[in-house]
């Protein structure tokens, strides 16, 4: 059984009937879910994933102090505590009276501020930034089962739809890494003999072309770990995936080295379709530098416009 199910399941079984018996004046006040880090947050888990981490529980997301004290916020601790220590043959964690470190109760400004380092979603654009891609996809992953106040899914929501400005600006700096990385720097370097430093650069370009495929698609890019699973979830992503896969682990034999750099174009043609299909580049070439900087062009906030085209990443 998926994670995301068995946290589901034993929510609807012994969780809420628990808050409506025993906490029915702020049953409405708090939000529920598996929300954050962990696999199971994203449906990724299999049989090996539960080695750790990997346990019946759900997320209790509650407002803050003025809405719910402190004397609640513990009562509801100690009863998360006491639900069954086993469900469906798996056993809870004993780590923790109030659950793993995954699972329990939390204040919902607490769980945003740790993720992202803003209790209430607001980010600077700094902090947009600044920001690891999967730190983003943790505030955002999983499902919210409940959220009757509205407030957790309002956060939440408010980090999934990222500004446009932003997401152009991260966009057109993860552009130009793939022209650098891929189209201009890859052949050039394999002239000289110098392999290591040849698959490097395919490194960069992979990495950039999913940064950048994830962004089309209104996605965050999680943990490195997740990243190929996650890209095959994409339209037309197990193609990439499998482009990619082949560009970062073969060798850059002659006869390879001809597949890669078509294999290169290939990527650059297919996120430039894209780019034209959302109306984000007037560049009508195949060359993603170009592309790089039509989309920084289409940036109204002229600040952020004008400041580095890689300053986004």
């Amino acid at each position: 059984m998926k994670g995301l199910e068995l946290s589901r399941k034993y929510y609807e079984e012994f969780g809420k009937p628990m808050l409506k018996e025993q906490f029915p004046e702020i049953e409405h006040l708090v939000a529920v879910g598996l929300v954050g880090s962990g696999s199971d947050c994203y449906g990724y888990d299999d049989d090996i994933s539960h080695d750790h981490d990997f346990e019946p529980g759900f997320c209790l997301f509650l407002p803050d102090e003025s809405v719910i004290d402190e004397k609640t916020f513990f009562n509801l601790e100690r009863a998360y505590s006491k639900l069954p220590k086993e469900f469906y043959g798996y056993k809870r964690s004993l780590v923790k009276p109030v659950g793993g470190g995954r699972n329990g109760v939390f204040r919902t400004s607490d769980f945003y501020n740790k993720k992202i380092g803003s209790p209430n979603g607001e980010l600077t654009v700094e902090q947009w930034f600044s920001l690891p891609d999967y730190a983003l996809a943790e505030a955002t992953n999983g499902e919210v089962f409940e959220d009757k106040l509205g407030e957790f899914t309002k956060i939440r929501n408010r980090l999934i739809n990222m500004p446009q400005d932003i997401f152009l600006k991260k966009l057109a700096g993860n552009l130009l890494i793939m022209a650098q990385s891929g189209q201009y720097n890859y052949p050039r370097i394999l002239k000289r003999g110098e392999t290591a430093s040849a698959q490097l650069s395919l490194f960069e370009f992979s990495n950039s072309a999913m940064k950048a495929y994830f962004l089309l698609n209104g996605k965050y890019m999680p943990y490195y770990k997740w990243q190929f699973r996650a890209l095959m979830d994409l339209p037309k992503g197990e193609y990439l995936a499998d482009s990619l896969e082949f560009l970062i682990s073969t060798d850059n034999s002659t006869e390879n080295a001809n597949i890669k750099n078509e294999i290169i174009n290939s990527v650059a043609e297919e996120i430039i379709s894209i780019l034209k299909e959302k109306e984000i580049t007037k560049a009508t070439c195949n060359d993603l530098e170009k592309h790089a900087y039509s989309v920084n062009d289409f940036i109204k906030n002229g600040d952020l416009r004008n400041s580095h085209i890689l300053s986004g990443i």
